[in-house]
C-alpha cells in the first residue's frame, strides 16, 4: 500500500539528488530512505529511480511522468493541513518560491522579513534559477510560486513591479557624455548581453527599432558583464534591479525611449493556490504598494 511518507521520500531524494542528503533533511537513516523508495517501486510495480555514479539519482521515463502527479498529491495534502490550521487560527506550511537573481535581491529580503515577523510557522524555501528554469519548475510543480518577467502564457500572473532598463557605458566612451542614450545611438556598438532572461527584451527592442544589434559577448552573470564594461570591452543594457552596486568607471544612462520589463508572480492556477501562497501574494502586493 502506497503511503504519504513514501511519496515524500521520493520527492526529497529527487530534489536533493541523493539518498544521503534526503535522509538528513527528513531526519531518517539512509537505509530507511532506500527502503521507502524500494517499497514504493514494489507497490507500483515499476522502477522509478536509477543511480548513476557521475550524475547521481535519475528518474526513469515513468518516474518522470508520475513525479508531477506525486507533487500534486503532496501539495493537496499540504493544503488540507493549512486549511485545518487556519480554522484553528494558525498559519503553517511551506511555500516553495522560484526566483531569478535580480528579483531575489530586490524582493526576497523584505518578504522573508515580513513572514518571519507575521507568520513564523510558515517556511519559505527559495529556488534560484533562470526564467526558463522557473517556468519549468512551475509546470512540474517543483515550486508553488515564481517570479517571472512578462509576457507569459499558460499561468496565472500577478504583476508586482516595473524594472526600468538602463544603458551602461564605460566613462571613456563618447556616449558617456550624453544625458540619455537612444537605441539608434547603439547602432553597431559592441554590446555585452547577459543570459537569464535579460537578453530577450533587448533583442526585441533592436528588432522593432530596425537597428543592428552587435552582440560582442554573452555572459551568464551581471558581475561579469560589469567587469567587462569596466575594461572597456563593450556597452550593455541592463535592468535597474540587477544593479545593486556599479564599479568605478561605468556611467549609467537613461534609455530613450524609456523601456521597462514587468516583473510578476506566477502560479499554475490562482484558484487552486494554497492559503500560504495566497498570503505570499497578499504580502508582496502590500510591500509593492508601500514602496510606491
Amino acid at each position: 500500500m502506497i503511503t504519504i511518507t513514501q511519496l515524500q521520500v521520493l520527492v526529497k531524494a529527487i530534489d536533493t539528488g541523493s539518498f544521503t542528503k534526503a535522509s538528513h533533511v527528513l531526519n531518517m537513516t539512509q537505509p530507511a530512505v532506500s527502503h521507502a523508495i524500494s517499497n514504493l517501486e514494489a507497490d507500483l510495480g515499476v522502477k522509478l529511480l536509477l543511480r548513476d555514479r557521475k550524475r547521481g539519482l535519475l528518474l526513469t521515463d515513468i518516474g518522470e511522468r508520475i513525479l508531477v502527479h506525486i507533487r500534486a498529491v503532496l501539495n493537496h495534502i499540504e493544503k488540507v493541513e493549512q486549511e485545518v490550521a487556519a480554522e484553528k487560527g494558525f498559519e503553517v506550511g511551506t511555500i516553495r518560491i522560484g526566483s531569478f537573481p535580480s528579483a531575489s535581491t530586490k524582493f526576497l529580503p523584505g518578504i522573508i522579513k515580513v513572514f518571519k515577523q507575521k507568520y513564523p510557522s510558515l517556511q519559505l524555501i527559495v529556488h534560484e534559477g533562470t526564467l526558463d528554469e522557473i517556468k519549468s519548475w512551475l509546470k512540474s510543480k517543483a515550486i508553488d510560486i515564481g517570479f517571472i518577467v512578462l509576457p507569459s502564457t499558460s499561468m496565472d500572473i500577478v504583476p508586482i513591479a516595473k524594472d526600468e532598463m538602463v544603458v551602461l557605458v564605460p566613462k571613456t566612451h563618447a556616449l558617456s557624455e550624453k544625458n540619455s542614450i537612444s537605441i539608434n545611438d547603439l547602432d553597431n556598438e559592441p554590446l555585452i548581453l547577459c543570459r537569464g532572461g535579460f537578453e530577450s527584451p533587448i533583442i526585441d527592442m533592436f528588432n522593432k527599432a530596425k537597428v543592428k544589434l552587435r552582440a560582442e559577448f554573452t555572459v551568464s552573470h551581471i558581475n561579469t558583464l560589469l567587469k567587462m564594461i569596466q575594461e572597456d570591452l563593450g556597452l550593455a543594457i541592463a535592468p535597474k534591479f540587477s544593479l545593486t552596486s556599479v564599479p568605478e568607471g561605468i556611467a549609467i544612462k537613461k534609455l530613450e525611449p524609456r523601456f521597462c520589463r514587468e516583473i510578476a508572480l506566477a502560479v499554475p492556477a490562482l484558484k487552486e493556490a494554497s492559503i500560504a501562497v495566497k498570503l505570499f501574494i497578499k504580502e508582496m502586493r502590500n510591500l509593492d504598494s508601500e514602496a510606491e
